[in-house]
């Protein structure tokens, strides 16, 4: 195990390997610490924080390398599509700025490779100074590779990649998508189902070993479990079946695995657990709330608050839904971040806060722009995540941040009230509908009843079974617009004219009097009836 930081480039090139980056041009040591990742976007002024990896998308020539490293500043690397352009200019400013060039292969897509390396990064998040890194898969899948003399996968039980080995370039091309990828493509996974190889692998204890058609390399692996659950497994591309010797290497490292997965699934929650006691201390705004934003990194000015809770049925099982609801957060908290580095989002409770870091607007134009951005997610996670979000007007500094919350509390329990899914709420659109559910909550807690017209009509149609408060309701909906009204309940407008001056009598309600019919609109918002 290495005693390297986990954050450096040096180790972040090492876990990669050169299937994905390699070094173009180098100041020296490779020992820069590495604290985001940051895409290069020409038409936006290049604002990078310390210690970020550059993914120059569209820089080509020398000339455009030389010019984005005097921009890139503080970067711990830029990165260029391969084959980087590097002449004596290049080396010459790469040595000037310290800044590193790496070229990404082509394969490799620019989602990929962020994704890639905002994984490796948030395995060291939220660690206190002195701790130990998290436990190194990598480094496992290398000795692994070394005693079976092959390139190395472990996987998780969705065929997700928890991390690889060298060597990756000397399988076939299945290998390197996956590996690219960080996911086993469907194609293979349905052929390894159909051969019911996965039910073979987990039910056995010991390694097994595939035949795989054409120009594929065949495949050694063994089941990662503790006890009866299956937490992933080992994968090794290989030519032949594996000696002996190498089968019994091969069940005791995924022993080690499953000792390692499970300190890592316990790291995660309690990661977790303090990225989600951080943030709520942020969205107090109390005067803890600084250094707990310190701790998350994140910003201290100009913050808007998102609230969002999926929207889906909320029976069936709980673990289900929880792990549902993480990987919601969690999503929400990777599309956030590629928005700003300084923002941050957790799971409090059963809805996912997030806090965005907005640039200087004005009138409003703030609180719309995280409109788009979260309107812009819902859009990305689709059907599988059906959820709703409230936005929080814009908070000045963090002493704000609870308004700015219990605004798109409020926002988004304007969206549960309509029965919405999919849907995005601004608080200054929905404010007057938050105000009626306040004033409903507080008609509630002091047993407050509806009174005067309203109430009279009420008994009336409870007594006789008469329809003369949805005939109000229609009448007030429509306008004052009789044959609307009617059409709304189905009636002949004669019918609804007879309904309409029976309540008149009944209630003592003037429909002349804007006061009352405000009075009455209220008061069937306010108690639902």
């Amino acid at each position: 195990m290495s005693n390297r930081p986990r954050s450096s480039l040096r180790r972040i090139l090492e876990d990669l390997g050169s299937t994905v980056l390699d070094v173009a041009a180098s100041p020296g040591e490779l020992d820069a610490e590495v604290t985001g990742v940051h895409i290069y976007d020409p038409l936006d002024e290049l604002l990078l924080p310390e210690g970020n990896i550059l993914l120059a998308v569209g820089v080509e020539s020398a000339g455009q390398i030389c010019a984005l490293l005097d921009a890139a500043g503080p970067a711990a690397g830029v990165v260029v599509k391969q084959p980087v352009d590097v002449d004596e200019l290049v080396r010459a400013k790469v040595l000037e700025t310290g800044v590193a060039v790496l070229g990404l292969t082509r394969a490799a897509s620019w989602a990929q490779v962020a994704a890639l390396l905002r994984s490796l990064l948030a395995e060291g998040d939220l660690t206190e100074p002195g701790e130990a890194p998290a436990d190194d898969l990598f480094s496992l899948a290398n000795a692994v590779c070394a005693l079976l003399d092959a390139p190395v996968t472990i996987e998780d039980r969705s065929s997700r990649v928890l991390a690889y080995s060298g060597r990756q370039d000397e399988a076939d091309p299945g290998r390197v998508e996956t590996v690219l990828g960080r996911q086993v493509p469907m194609r293979y996974r349905r052929m390894l189902e159909e051969r019911g190889f996965f039910r073979k692998l987990y039910q056995s204890h010991e390694p097994v070993y595939l035949e795989l058609d054409g120009d594929s390399i065949h495949r050694a692996a063994v089941a990662v479990r503790s006890g009866d659950e299956i937490l992933g497994s080992i994968w090794a591309a290989v030519r032949e079946p594996l000696s002996d010797q190498r089968q019994r290497a091969l069940a005791d490292a995924a022993k080690i695995v499953a000792l390692q997965l499970l300190r890592q699934r316990a790291g995660a929650d309690t990661r977790r657990r303090l990225r989600a006691d951080l943030l709520s201390t942020v969205l107090a705004g109390g005067r803890d709330a600084a250094e707990a934003a310190g701790r998350l990194g994140v910003a201290s000015e100009r913050l808007c608050v998102l609230a969002a809770q999926l929207s889906g049925r909320s029976d069936g099982d709980a673990a289900r839904r929880e792990s549902d609801r993480q990987r919601f957060c969690d999503a929400l908290a990777l599309h956030v971040g590629a928005i700003h580095p300084k923002a941050a989002a957790a799971l409090v409770g059963s809805v996912a806060y997030a806090v965005l870091p907005l640039h200087a607007g004005s009138g409003g134009e703030e609180e719309s722009r995280a409109v788009r951005v979260a309107e812009s997610f819902l859009a990305r996670v689709g059907p599988r995540h059906p959820a709703n979000i409230g936005v929080g007007r814009l908070a000045g500094n963090l002493s704000e941040v609870a308004r700015s919350r219990a605004d798109a509390d409020r926002a988004l329990r304007v969206l549960r009230a309509r029965d919405a899914s999919g849907a995005v709420a601004g608080y200054t659109g929905v404010h007057f509908e938050a105000l009626l559910l306040q004033l409903a909550d507080l008609a509630e807690a002091e047993e407050q009843t509806p009174t005067g017209p309203y109430e009279r009509l009420l008994a009336y149609d409870a007594e006789h079974g008469s329809e003369l408060v949805p005939t109000l309701r229609a009448y007030l909906d429509a306008f004052g617009d009789v044959n609307a009204a009617a059409a709304r309940v189905h009636v002949h407008a004669n019918t609804f004219r007879y309904r309409l001056k029976r309540l008149t009598e009944i209630g003592g309600l003037d429909l002349g009097d804007s006061e009352a019919r405000l009075t009455v609109m209220l008061q069937m918002r306010i108690f639902g009836r």
